[in-house]
């Protein structure tokens, strides 16, 4: 059972009666998922609700489907940002919920119908009172899961027209317990690129394979020297993993394809170790396809860079959920994530930091992320934005 979170007194009652109404808006996302750059239901009632809390401005358009709403506080002073992605996962879901997806092979298996929810909750709180100085810039992008929306955001000019001072982002994080929080200081999330190798030469009959080359078996060796890469290349001091996922072949049991396509991943912290693995893909891809006489067509593309916390914004956030949780329930020390989070884009623009929420609890299954029996916990709602008001309270107080 996960304590009671020790909201300030101004907040504690507001986000308790608006809690079953955050909670509705959850529910109504999870059951009308889109994927990335398609957000739109999503975010027309995401604008919908900012004009009708009365958000003094309301940027749509941006990355296709993103909203920002813009919250001015009774006095002037700086702006930050609060990020909350809205896309689901190309995914079927396999819950047996009232509320599970309507979408055939679309679900929210990560939570970003919490996180919009939650940020719509914090943005009509802020509105009501705006006991605060400056703005508050409240962030719903498009396309995190892969299609990399932060980076068109703040390639379209995001603090261009929004000069966020520094920016925040939070995601729900079902491997941690219900009321902890977890705020680290350097990498948190993995920079990660994608890779599709094509190994092309003249096919042949399978029961022929003297007259032509074999490209299934030429690649069947890459897969397995790319894996020395991370073991043999890389410094067992840094920290690699290459997955290698895709193989497409023949479609008949008797062809030896003209060409064979592997694809994967690469996931690093570093950006050095980030250009030696590629330069030593490239290098094997070149050299075992030589070796049985073929060619590798490569297609490398760097996708996103790490998320590193910088140390003075991420004991500010470790600071904050402390005092919602209690400094015991705040993890400082964890291993970072090899997934990739496009948040980076905007920590690499401005300062900020990207803290994990725990939601798990005996009351709920939450499942894991990316899983189709995930489902977020409503229960987490009451700290989501109990932290975002908190944040915004430390960061704008003018103290």
């Amino acid at each position: 059972m996960a304590q009671s979170p020790a909201i300030d007194s101004r907040h504690h009652n507001r986000i308790a009666a608006l809690h079953s109404e955050i909670s509705s808006w959850r529910r109504d996302l999870h059951a009308h998922p889109e994927i990335g750059f398609t957000e739109f239901r999503t975010s027309a009632i995401v604008a919908e609700k900012l004009h009708a809390f009365g958000v003094d401005e309301v940027i749509t358009g941006m990355a296709t489907t993103g909203v920002v709403g813009i919250i001015h506080g009774q006095r002037p002073g700086p702006t930050i940002g609060l990020r909350a992605d809205m896309d689901a996962l190309p995914m079927q879901e396999h819950n047996d919920l009232p509320y599970r997806s309507t979408t055939d092979g679309v679900m929210h298996a990560c939570g970003h119908d919490g996180h919009t929810a939650m940020l719509l909750g914090t943005a009509q709180l802020l509105a009501e009172t705006r006991d605060f100085n400056g703005s508050v810039a409240v962030i719903f992008q498009p396309a995190e899961e892969g299609g990399g929306g932060a980076r068109v955001m703040v390639d379209e000019g995001l603090f261009d027209q929004v000069d966020c001072q520094s920016v925040w982002g939070l995601h729900n994080w079902p491997e941690l317990p219900l009321g902890t929080f977890c705020s680290l200081a350097g990498p948190v999330m993995a920079g990660i690129d994608y890779f599709d190798i094509t190994i092309r030469g003249q096919g042949t009959h399978a029961g022929m394979p003297h007259d032509g080359i074999d490209t299934v078996l030429a690649a069947a060796h890459l897969v397995t020297a790319i894996q020395s890469v991370p073991g043999r290349n890389i410094s067992p001091h840094d920290t690699a993993t290459i997955g290698v996922s895709m193989f497409k072949g023949s479609d008949a049991y008797v062809v030896m394809p003209d060409e064979t396509v592997i694809g994967g991943s690469v996931r690093y912290f570093d950006a050095a170790v980030r250009e030696q693995a590629e330069a030593r893909i490239r290098s094997l891809a070149n050299g075992i396809a030589q070796g049985f006489g073929a060619e590798a067509v490569i297609d490398y593309r760097k996708n996103y860079p790490p998320a590193i916390n910088p140390a003075a914004e991420a004991d500010v956030a470790a600071e904050i959920a402390g005092g919602i949780v209690g400094g015991e329930h705040v993890i400082r020390e964890h291993q970072p994530c090899m997934a990739g989070e496009d948040f980076a884009f905007m920590l690499n623009a401005r300062p900020g930091n990207y803290i994990w929420m725990g939601s798990a609890s005996d009351e709920h299954v939450s499942g894991k992320l990316h899983y189709p029996d995930y489902n977020f916990n409503d229960a987490a709602i009451v700290y989501g934005v109990g932290y975002w008001l908190a944040l915004v309270d430390r960061e704008l107080s003018g103290g």
